[in-house]
């Protein structure tokens, strides 16, 4: 079978890098169905812009000239960057939720994205094709040993990897209710980057699989809860671990994962407080939940994986 090669441009720094998605497959290389993921290839037969942010043109210092030459020359960068890829070819998938403080940016990238690519979605109603985001996953475990595996040894009631970003409004929330859990008494250790002094934690992990792996429980909560479609790697994470999520997000998760395989946090307040009280003081939930974890499992790692996703999409062509 002759395999496309997938090319890959995004402005998450982190991502550039050749072996970009090499452990979603248990292919050598990339490799998935008729695929071949090669992020960083300079001839590549179709081109993802993941989460890219398209330069936005600086204020003209007159009506024509300034402006016509600051457009060229962004449509120029750009240019440069597809490597040569029809549009048809280039799909755009923008990541970020539709935080009322990014979703001006959010629609000018999708404006912008409509000059060179052939396909653009995001989790939110703004897109041309709205949908949910295919899923990615940032254990550093081998797609074979995710697959495999059985449920490892759970030692401690419940655990929350979180960051101390305080950006938007939803960021500020998240953190409250971190302080006000915090304060309750209810036993969970926190992991996490940049998180205020005040916060009781274990520390920055460098590999969440250490921090959810040893857990019944795991507490997931979205950046962004506010519509059908936005669902992120909190709860691929989580149920990849084995944990049973606690999940505070929108409705997506519903129509993705089956019922069972993840636990309802109602509010970020002094009654989601209770829930996850009650929930964690025994493992019984994750006993219960144990089979619908592993179907989860299975349907994160072959059906919603990006490279999946890619796969598919490319198929039609």
């Amino acid at each position: 079978m002759s395999r496309k090669i997938v090319g890959m441009l995004s402005s998450y720094s982190g991502l550039n890098y050749i072996d970009w998605l090499w452990q979603q497959t248990p292919y050598a290389f990339g490799k998935w169905g008729n695929i071949q993921m090669l992020a960083q290839v300079p001839q590549p037969d179709f081109l993802l812009m993941y989460q890219f942010d398209f330069p936005q043109p600086s204020q003209p210092k007159s009506w024509w000239d300034g402006f016509r030459k600051q457009q060229q020359k962004s449509e120029l960068n750009i240019n440069s960057l597809l490597r040569g890829v029809p549009k048809e070819r280039i799909m755009y998938l923008l990541r970020e939720p539709p935080l009322d403080e990014v979703l001006e940016a959010n629609k000018k990238n999708y404006k912008q994205a409509q000059q060179y690519c052939g396909y653009i979605s995001g989790p939110d109603d703004f897109a041309p094709h709205p949908d949910y985001m295919p899923a990615i996953w940032y254990h550093a475990n081998s797609f074979r040993d995710l697959n495999e595996m059985s449920p490892p040894e759970k030692v401690e009631p419940c655990s929350w990897i979180t960051s101390g970003i305080s950006r938007t409004a939803s960021h500020r929330q998240r953190l409250d209710f971190l302080k006000s859990l915090q304060t309750s008494g209810v036993k969970f250790d926190l992991y996490g980057r940049n998180l205020p002094e005040w916060a009781q934690r274990f520390g920055e992990i460098n590999q969440k699989w250490y921090g959810m792996m040893p857990y019944y429980y795991n507490l997931a909560i979205e950046n962004y809860a506010g519509n059908s479609w936005y669902v992120s790697e909190k709860l691929w994470d989580s149920l990849l671990a084995w944990c049973l999520p606690i999940y505070y997000g929108g409705s997506a998760a519903d129509k993705l994962l089956p019922p069972g395989s993840f636990l309802r946090l109602p509010s970020l307040d002094e009654k989601g407080i209770a829930y996850i009280k009650e929930v964690t003081a025994t493992p019984d939930a994750w006993y219960e939940a144990k089979e619908a974890i592993r179907e989860a499992r299975q349907i994160i790692l072959h059906k919603l994986n990006l490279l999946n996703w890619l796969s598919e999409y490319i198929a039609k062509f």
